[in-house]
This record gives C-alpha cells, structure tokens and sequence, in this order.
C-alpha cells in the first residue's frame, strides 16, 4: 500500500477507489498548499494527485525520493517540470477529453456574453437603472454571420468551430500546424478564441502588436491559459478602444488580486477559471486522475500519460 498525496478535495466518489487501494493524504482547505507545505506533504509520498495550481518543478522532484507517479487533474500539465519527472522514471498523467465540451461551451458562453454586453446589462437592472426601453443603450455586436479566429485547433478549438456552425459564422484557425496565418486571422476576425497550449512560444503571443491587429470591433475569449495573454497590453488595447471587448476564464496571475487595475478595464469579463466547472465533466476528471495514479503505482502504463518534449 503506496502514500498518496491529493492536493485538494475532489468531486465525485473516484477518490474512494483510491482510498481502498493507498493510504491517501487529501489536502482539505480551499486554498492549495504552499509550495513548500506541498514539499514536506509529498516529501514522503509515492504518488501525488495535483491540480494545475500546484508548482511541481525540479527541486520538489527531487525532495521527493519516494515518488513514482504524478496524476494531474487538468488536460493541461505546464506546472509539471516533464524532464525532471522523466529523468527520475516518473510517470506523468493528465485528464484530456473530458473536459473539451464543457470548456468550448464556456468559451462560446464567454463570446455571446461580451458580444451583447450581458453583464453590464444584468448590473445595470441590479443598480436601478433600468428607466425604459431605451434604443441607443447596451448595443453590442451580431454573432450570427460572424467571423470566428480560432487559435488553437486541438480538441477544444475544434469544438468551439462546432458551435460555430450553429451561428452560421465564418471559422478561421490558427496552429503550429498550419491553417490561416495568426496575423491575418488577427485583422479578419470579429471575435478571436485562444484554445493553444501555453508554451515558451505562445507565451504573450497576444501582445501590443497582435492586439494592434485586430479589429477595433473585435472581441477577445481566453479560456486556455493567461500568460498567453500580455494582460497589460490588453488593458491598454481596452483602454484605447484598440479592441471592443475581451472575456477572460483564465488570467496571470489566478486569481487576479481585487485592486489589478485591468478589472477596472472597459469592456472586460472576468470569471474565475470555470472552463470545465460541470457537475459531469469534473466527476469524470477525478475518475481519470485516479485510474492515471493506480496505474502509475502498479507500474502499469498510465491510460492518459503524458511525456516530456
């Protein structure tokens, strides 16, 4: 029977699976650990269950000597240092697939919200200023026969097109891989996605200049990760009317502290990484995390491993 270390409560029954087969630590505030707390929780540990909040790099690795497997519980794994786990033999798993539909439904979700200024709209009943039907006020962007840049087409990129479809919008994307270039789909497009991994290449790929790019009537959906955005390039673009909007799941740093001045920004929608917050998406998460760390300790091959480069 292997320690286990679980950096946060999660939903669903799966944790018991885990529990009926490992002693299993489970971190139980909401807040994550502190890197050096998850340091000395894991110091221990031959498996760990972490979350993209917890910052597995190199030096934690390598206080860890009993670790043999690392299960991450998000599609993405950038907190994890791959070629120091590998180095060691350690296996890395992720949760990919589940989460792709939940994520592009909140990405579209996010583009009609700041296309028709929904919350401006909702806070403007809340406050009292809701006087009458008023023809000049709360005028937003048409969706329907839009054109959509997607940048990104793996799978949640490619989910988002989908929805597209319905809105007989026109689907321009971007990847490493081809498709319509980034600085043409940045000028055509009226409503721009990010769906790509945050890499040392796409980090601040929307800068100053791509910002400058786009449209004065574009708007802006992140639902990736937030360093792909260079956020105080876009509180200027915002500030100057470069672009119209922008609607953000994902921020840098998370959360973002309540005095940041670009949630002062005009034309600004901030939540707080929901992507793939559904009842069914984050149960089925849980379950892939635990088969991953299962597998990992039984020296079994991981069904969704990750690998570094």
């Amino acid at each position: 029977m292997a320690r286990c270390f679980v950096t946060r409560q999660l939903p669903g029954p799966a944790l018991e699976r885990l529990r009926e087969a490992h002693q299993v630590d489970v971190w139980p505030e909401r807040l994550p650990p502190s890197y050096d707390e998850l340091r000395r929780r894991t110091a221990d540990a031959e498996g760990l269950l972490s979350l993209l909040t917890d910052r597995v790099d190199a030096r934690l690795i390598e206080a860890c000597p009993r670790l043999r497997a690392i299960s991450n519980y998000a599609v993405g794994f950038d907190n994890i240092d791959l070629p120091a786990a590998a180095a060691r033999g350690i296996p890395v798993g992720n949760t990919p697939d589940v989460l792709t539909d939940a994520t592009a439904d909140l990405a579209f979700a996010l583009l009609l919200a700041a296309a028709r200024r929904l919350a401006p709209a909702a806070a403007a009943v809340r406050d009292g200023d809701w006087l009458t039907w008023e023809p000049g006020r709360h005028l937003g962007y048409d969706v329907h026969g839009a054109t959509l840049g997607i940048i990104g087409a793996g799978r949640i990129g490619r989910a988002v097109a989908r929805r597209a479809v319905g809105f007989a919008m026109t689907v321009l994307s971007s990847s490493r891989d081809g498709g319509t270039p980034l600085g043409e789909l940045l000028e055509r497009s009226d409503f721009v996605s990010i769906h790509c991994p945050l890499t040392p290449a796409t980090h601040h790929l929307i800068d100053a200049a791509a910002l400058a790019r786009m449209r004065d009537t574009a708007i802006l959906v992140n639902t990736a990760r937030g360093p792909i955005v260079d956020q105080a390039a876009l509180l200027e673009a915002l500030r100057a009317g470069t672009i119209a909007g922008a609607a953000l799941d994902v921020t840098e740093p998370e959360p973002l502290a309540p005095n940041d001045p670009l949630l002062r920004a005009p034309n600004l929608l901030v939540v707080p990484h929901i992507g793939s917050a559904t009842h069914a998406a984050r149960e089925r998460m849980t379950e892939l995390a635990v088969d991953n760390l299962l597998a990992g300790l039984a020296g079994l091959p991981m069904p969704h491993e990750v690998r570094a480069g």
